[in-house]
C-alpha cells in the first residue's frame, strides 16, 4: 500500500500552493474537508465561486454532477474529483434519453432542471435552478408557460406549492432526504419543547408540512445562525451540522435520522466517499480528472448562464 504523508492537511496545502488550485467543498462533505477547503457552500454558492475562480486547478469536493457544473462554467481549467464514483441518487433517476420522451410528449413545455442533474439532462434544459432560488426561476417564465420540472419531485412539489405553478414532475428523489420519518420527526418534537424543525425542500411533503423553516442548505444554516430558539431539528443531511456548530455555537443541534436509527441513512453514502487522502493524491497525480466534450459542455452551458443571469 502506498505511503501516505503523515501531515496531510499540510501536505494538501503545499500542492494547493504549488498547482495554484482552489478547493472548493459542499456542506455535506465531512468536517475535516470542509476546514481544508477555500470554499464552502451549497450547489448555488459552489456554482459562482467556480464561475468566478481564477485557479488553474480546481479541485471539487462533492459529487460528480457538481465537479461537471465546474467544468462547464471553466472548460480551460483542470477540474478534479477525489473520487469519480461519488454520485448522486437524484442524477442517477433521470437519463437525458428518459427525459427527451417526457419533453416529446409535452412539446410546448420549457424543462426547468433541478442542478442535481448531470450534463446531458443540464444540456436538455431550457434553464437550471437549485433549492435556493428555484421560486425565482419558475416564476421568471409567464404564468400560462407548459412547465417540467425534473429531476426532483419533493422540490417541485413545494415549488409548485409556493408559486402556485402546474408543473410536471420528474418522479427523483434523494436517498437521503427520502428516508426521514415523520413519526421520528414527532417524537423528536416531543422530547424537545421549544425546539424549531428546519427542513430542505427536497424531503417528502409530510415531512415539510412539520417544519417551521424550510430552505437550501446555506439557509438553514443562516436561519439556525439568527434565531433565537434553545434547539433546531436538522432534517438536511447531518454534514450541514459542522458549519451550524460553528455558526451557532451553543445552541442545540439534532439531527433527524432516517428510518434506521442504527444506520447512517441521514449521510449521503456518495458525499462520504472523498477523503483527505484521495484530495492529496488527486493533486499530486492531477487525477481523477474530468473532461467533457466541447459540443455537450456549450448545450450544458446555456441553461446555467439562464439561471446566472437571474441573479
Amino acid at each position: 500500500m502506498e505511503r501516505l504523508p503523515l501531515d496531510l492537511l499540510g501536505a494538501i496545502d503545499d500542492l494547493r500552493k504549488s498547482r495554484n488550485a482552489v478547493i472548493l467543498a459542499h456542506y455535506y462533505q465531512e468536517g475535516d474537508i470542509q476546514d481544508v477547503a477555500d470554499f464552502i457552500g451549497d450547489s448555488l454558492q459552489l456554482a459562482r465561486a467556480a464561475q468566478k475562480t481564477t485557479a488553474d486547478v480546481i479541485l471539487f469536493c462533492g459529487v460528480h454532477f457538481m465537479a461537471e457544473t465546474a467544468k462547464i462554467l471553466n472548460p480551460g481549467r483542470i477540474v478534479l474529483v477525489p473520487d469519480m464514483k461519488a454520485g448522486c441518487s437524484l442524477a442517477d433517476a433521470c437519463p437525458a434519453p428518459l427525459l427527451q420522451r417526457m419533453k416529446d410528449k409535452h412539446p410546448a413545455a420549457k424543462v426547468v432542471s433541478y442542478i442535481n442533474c448531470t450534463a446531458e439532462v443540464k444540456a436538455i434544459s431550457d434553464i437550471i435552478c437549485t433549492s435556493s432560488n428555484a421560486e425565482r426561476v419558475v416564476n421568471s417564465f409567464p404564468a400560462d408557460q407548459e412547465l417540467i420540472f425534473a429531476p426532483d419531485r419533493n422540490l417541485g412539489q413545494y415549488v409548485a406549492k409556493q408559486t402556485g405553478r402546474a408543473m410536471h414532475l420528474w418522479p427523483g428523489t434523494c436517498i437521503v432526504h427520502e428516508t426521514f420519518n415523520e413519526r421520528k420527526l414527532v417524537e423528536l418534537v416531543s422530547r424537545n419543547p421549544g425546539a424549531r424543525v428546519v427542513a430542505h425542500p427536497e424531503c417528502e411533503p409530510t415531512l415539510l408540512a412539520q417544519a417551521h423553516f424550510i430552505g437550501s442548505t446555506s439557509a438553514l444554516l443562516e436561519y439556525v445562525r439568527v434565531t433565537e430558539a434553545p434547539a433546531f431539528i436538522v432534517a438536511t443531511e447531518a454534514g450541514i451540522l459542522h458549519q451550524m456548530k460553528k455558526s451557532a455555537p451553543g445552541k442545540n443541534l439534532i439531527p433527524l435520522p432516517g428510518m434506521d436509527e442504527n444506520c447512517a441513512c441521514n449521510e449521503c453514502p456518495h458525499m462520504k466517499r472523498n477523503t483527505l487522502e484521495k484530495m492529496y493524491l488527486a493533486l499530486r497525480d492531477l487525477e481523477p480528472r474530468l473532461e467533457m466534450d466541447e459540443g455537450l459542455r456549450l448545450r450544458a452551458l446555456a441553461p446555467l448562464e439562464a439561471m446566472m443571469a437571474l441573479g
